[in-house]
């Protein structure tokens, strides 16, 4: 199987690397950071190719899917993407569209130049990272868990119109809870509750993907009580305890 991560030289897209690597599939590695792509390519057991590339940029994302088209791809994952902490009013607008472009715009391209593909192939899988985040409103997050909300939608969307066409492709959203990666550091927070490993994060999402074909996937259990009791919560509610958590990460 060949595969296409974005956002692979770190944090969950590196251990998804590693982890189908192990597996014997053939891997295609997007990132920006040259060297830290390198040094995973050198470790893994499979035949790997890296492409250093900003996905910020909109005519990258074009190019990506130009040099891939001809690979036929199995599975895209659309890892790609960074959070920033702050009010609203305050955090840099620049910043904020940049991360609109990666989070959205850039999962959304994708999603639908490898997806037309693989309908036609009948076969293939699409994994899009998104987060816990996509289940609530995020006050001093608000444009991250907005852009993750996307995420969520547009892949339970594709997923129902996948079903109705009786299509054998393979659709799925990955909304982890605090995962101890670069994340934080690159959003200027903290996590106020013990993190998850992301070797075991990406290989239960890669499972639940390839094997049980799960749509929504929620790794840990404490992440799937929370999912399950926001439903009977208001939502004013839930912004006052999206509010709390993240005014901690700040401190």
């Amino acid at each position: 199987m060949k595969v296409l991560i974005t956002g692979a030289s770190s944090g969950i897209g590196r251990d998804m690397a590693k982890y189908l690597s192990s597996q014997g599939h053939e891997l295609f590695l997007v990132a920006r950071d040259k060297a830290k792509l390198e040094e995973l390519q050198q470790s893994l057991k499979t035949r790997t190719t890296i492409i250093v590339m900003d996905l910020t940029v909109t005519s990258n994302v074009k190019s990506l899917y130009v040099v891939c088209k001809n690979e036929n791809i199995d599975l895209l994952i659309n890892n790609a993407g960074f959070g920033l902490c702050g009010n609203f009013t305050e955090t840099d607008n620049n910043r904020e569209l940049e991360m609109i472009d990666l989070n959205i715009r850039a999962v959304h391209l994708l999603t639908k130049l490898f997806l037309k593909d693989m309908k036609r192939r009948n076969q293939g899988y699409i994994l899009n990272v998104a987060s816990s985040a996509a289940f609530y409103p995020g006050p001093l997050m608000a444009t991250y868990y907005a852009t993750k909300a996307y995420v969520l939608r547009l892949t339970q969307a594709i997923y129902y119109e996948l079903k109705k066409e009786k299509s054998k492709v393979v659709v799925s959203c990955l909304c982890p809870g605090p995962v101890d990666t670069n994340f934080n550091k690159v959003a200027n927070v903290h996590f106020s509750v013990k993190p998850m490993k992301s070797e075991k994060v990406a290989k239960y999402a890669i499972d639940q993907l390839l094997n049980k074909h799960k749509l929504v996937i929620v790794p840990g259990f404490k992440m799937k009580c929370a999912h399950f009791f926001s439903r009977f919560v208001s939502d004013k509610t839930l912004m006052r305890f999206a509010y709390r958590i993240q005014k901690k990460k700040m401190e």
